[in-house]
C-alpha cells in the first residue's frame, strides 16, 4: 500500500479548523500529516502555501498554537513539523526536539536546512527518536545522493523537479528514483506539483506522494464554509490514496 503524505497550513484560518480537519484527513486514508509551520517567507512554496502563510500570520499565528494543535493531532495521526529553520532554532533546536517527542511528533520537515548543516544536529534528533527528514532533488549528484540517503530515516523527500512546491511540472522520475534506491532501503515519496490528476504516474516506482497545494486551494476558497472546506479535503484525500493505489 503506497502512502499518502499531506500537508496543511497550521492554524489557518484558525486553530480548532486545524484540528478538525488534521482529524478528518486520518480518517480519509492520510497516512502521515505535515503540520506546516506559518513563515514569511516560505522560499520553497509556490503561491497557494505562501498566501495561506501570510493569512495564518495575518489571523496571529504563533508556536504556540502548533503546539496546541500537534498535542490534540499526534496522538491519533502519524505527524511530523514542516516549517523553516528559523522558526525552529528560535525555539532552541535543544528543547525543541525532546519536546516534539513528547508531543508525539514523529519528524521534522526542513526544506532550508542543507544536509551538511543538519549533520550537526543528527545526534539530538536521533537520541529523541525524532526523524529529520532528508531532500533529495535532481540537481543533486548521485555521489551527494548516496550521502544524503545513508542515514535517512522514516521516508526521503523527493522533489519531483527543480522548482517551488504546487507548479505540476512533468519530468521522468524514474532514473532519478533508481539513483536513490540504490543506496537506501528508507522508503522514497514524492514532492512538489502532485494533485489528483498528477499523482498516480509520480507514484510509479515511489513508496509515496507528498500532497499540500491540492489541500490548501481549498483552504483558501472563502465561498466555502469551514464544514465544507473539511468535506472537500476529505474527499481530495480518498482520491488521492485511491489513484496512488490502483
Amino acid at each position: 500500500m503506497k502512502k499518502l503524505v499531506a500537508y496543511i497550513t497550521t492554524g489557518y484560518p484558525e486553530k480548532s479548523f486545524s484540528i478538525d480537519l488534521a482529524l478528518a484527513l486520518g480518517e480519509s486514508g492520510v497516512d502521515t500529516l505535515e503540520l506546516g509551520v506559518p513563515f514569511s517567507d516560505p522560499v520553497a512554496d509556490g503561491p497557494l502555501i505562501e498566501k495561506a502563510n501570510h493569512k495564518a500570520l495575518e489571523l496571529g499565528f504563533k508556536f504556540k498554537h502548533l503546539l496546541e494543535i500537534s498535542k490534540a493531532v499526534a496522538p491519533k495521526v502519524d505527524t511530523l513539523w514542516m516549517g523553516y529553520f528559523n522558526s525552529f532554532y528560535q525555539q532552541n533546536m535543544e528543547e525543541l526536539v525532546p519536546l516534539a517527542k513528547e508531543i508525539g511528533i514523529n519528524g521534522l520537515i526542513i526544506p532550508d536546512l542543507p544536509h551538511e548543516e543538519a549533520l550537526a544536529y543528527r545526534e539530538l534528533f536521533n537520541s529523541n527518536n525524532v526523524s529529520n527528514i532528508s531532500f533529495v532533488a535532481p540537481t543533486d549528484s548521485e555521489k551527494r545522493i548516496q550521502e544524503i540517503v545513508k542515514d535517512s530515516k522514516k521516508f526521503i523527500y523527493m522533489v519531483a523537479y527543480t522548482g517551488i512546491t504546487g507548479s505540476g511540472s512533468a519530468e521522468d522520475l524514474q532514473p532519478f528514483l533508481s539513483s536513490i534506491k540504490k543506496y537506501t532501503a528508507t522508503p522514497v515519496y514524492v514532492g512538489f506539483g502532485v494533485n489528483k490528476n498528477t499523482a498516480k504516474d509520480k507514484v510509479k516506482g515511489a513508496d509515496g506522494v507528498i500532497v499540500g497545494s491540492a489541500f490548501i486551494d481549498i483552504l483558501l476558497k472563502e465561498s466555502l464554509s469551514y464544514e465544507n472546506k473539511i468535506k472537500e479535503c476529505s474527499e481530495l484525500a480518498k482520491i488521492l490514496k485511491s489513484e496512488i493505489n490502483s
